[in-house]
């Protein structure tokens, strides 16, 4: 069973993930974790978000992964725990463009699609019904209003001690949906027999439970 679960930023995507995971009791799988911890790499090794060969290679030299640690979800890229430093207004800053590069989506993606195939799995990210698992057993794409969007992402950098104003996460948040739609390898989109969900004024439990409706109905007819 994978449930791809794609949309902007801001629309609650991993949130909904991460609970239905766990509501299934079986394994998430947060794409954008992976994108975000290559490009702390990147930054550290001060290569320049429009350096795609140089992008390219490290994505192919570097091995990231997704672990639970006592219920908690935890990044690690070459063996050394990075979550705690993905989330940064930096590192956000510049993931869109790290991501957009066809080799780093070529070396990630393959990553991505090894780890689907071994067990059950619910993915979130950008292109995860459309790309990365087209085959997915269900497919949602949740979205919400722009300035909702924006209110939920300046929540979350103020709790890790990031104030910033609404109108310039909003910006930030403009920035990134147009990357992220127009870029050549694989934009943003509504992945086709994909269930569009608006979240705006819905909990992230409601949420869940269609979700959850869903995937119930496809085991019930399988």
């Amino acid at each position: 069973m994978i449930v791809a679960i794609d949309g902007p930023a801001g629309a609650g995507k991993s949130t909904v993930a991460r609970l239905l995971a766990r509501r299934l009791g079986i394994g998430h799988l947060n794409t954008g974790a992976m994108y975000r911890a290559l490009t702390l790499l990147a930054r550290e090794r001060g290569i320049a978000p429009s350096d795609g060969a140089a992008l390219g290679q490290l994505a192919a030299a570097s091995e990231v992964g997704l672990v639970a640690t006592d219920g908690e979800e935890r990044v690690r890229i070459d063996g050394r725990d990075v979550t705690d430093g993905i989330g940064t207004a930096a590192v956000t800053a510049e993931v869109s463009q790290v991501s957009a590069h066809p080799a780093v989506r070529a070396a990630v993606v393959g990553a991505q699609r090894r780890m689907l195939a071994e067990g059950d799995w619910v993915a979130d990210g950008r292109d995860v019904g459309s790309v990365v698992c087209p085959g997915a057993d269900v497919k949602v794409f949740l979205t919400a209003r722009p300035e909702e969007r924006a209110r939920r992402r300046q929540a979350e950098l103020s709790a890790r001690g990031d104030e910033r104003s609404l109108a310039e996460v909003r910006a930030d948040i403009d920035r990134r949906d147009h990357l992220d739609s127009t870029r050549a390898t694989s934009p943003l989109i509504v992945a086709p027999g994909a269930h569009v969900v608006d979240t705006s004024d819905r909990t992230a439990e409601e949420v869940v439970d269609e979700v959850a409706r869903l995937v119930a109905a496809v085991r019930g007819a399988a």
